[in-house]
């Protein structure tokens, strides 16, 4: 089993990653930086190869898949930091930047990926909770993690048999939340493991389990997969 993890150098790609060569996957790694594409195969050792490239590139994408060849699964985690606040000072260049750094190279590297891709293969996206959460100050966010979601449906039926599937993370102790602060980034994590009924943050490992399941089970198509430890639900 040959499986591209495209943002797989750090948090729920390397994790993923990780997870899928212990079972005896062969993985494929990608990342904008060389440095962490390295470090990633020094941790994932001699099942994986990882490439730098920028999947907001689109033409870059494309010449990536071109060289692997045949692949079995794909899994895209790629993210962008920023993008939240209120809808009042929500700019279009803001908006346009989320698309761009999220929804677009989600369905694009998917679209790369087609003809490569195992018939009886499958595509995950990760998306986020946000899609469906009902807080203030992430209509931006909600509108992109929505969207993919919305298209997997869609997609499953379009690309059958090839399986289409979404995990949906909650809080997750990754670097996206780096840019909080330390001492921030500490009070909302205790914050949001008191709402939690799972009654912590969640893991990366904990998406990737999810997103092994999607990967190996070949009877789930067409699914949004949560993975918010409760979350979405009030304690």
């Amino acid at each position: 089993m040959r499986v591209v993890i495209v943002g797989g150098t750090s948090g729920i790609g390397l994790a993923t990653a990780v997870r899928l060569a212990a079972g005896g996957a062969e993985v494929v790694v990608t990342g904008r930086s060389r440095e962490r594409v390295q470090a990633a195969l020094k941790q994932l050792g001699d099942q994986a190869s990882g490439q730098a490239v920028d999947a907001c590139d689109t033409d870059a994408m494309r010449a990536l898949f071109a060289g692997l060849g045949a692949i079995d699964h794909l899994v895209v985690t790629v993210t962008r930091r920023g993008g939240g606040g209120p809808l009042s000072t929500l700019t279009r260049d803001g908006l346009l930047d989320a698309v761009e750094g999220k929804l677009a190279p989600h369905l694009l590297t998917a679209q790369a990926a087609l003809d490569v891709l195992a018939p009886e293969g499958s595509i995950t996206f990760v998306t986020a909770a946000s899609a469906g959460a009902p807080f203030p100050g992430i209509a931006a966010l909600a509108a992109v993690n929505g969207a993919i979601e919305a298209a997997v449906p869609g997609l499953a039926v379009e690309l059958a048999p090839i399986r289409v599937n979404a995990v949906s993370p909650g809080v997750i102790d990754t670097e996206w939340w780096s840019e909080a602060g330390d001492a921030a980034r500490a009070a909302f994590f205790e914050a949001a493991a008191a709402s939690s009924p799972a009654g912590r943050v969640g893991t990366p490992d904990d998406v990737a389990a999810a997103i092994e399941y999607a990967v190996r089970n070949t009877f789930v198509t067409g699914t949004v997969l949560t993975v918010d430890g409760g979350g979405r639900l009030k304690k």
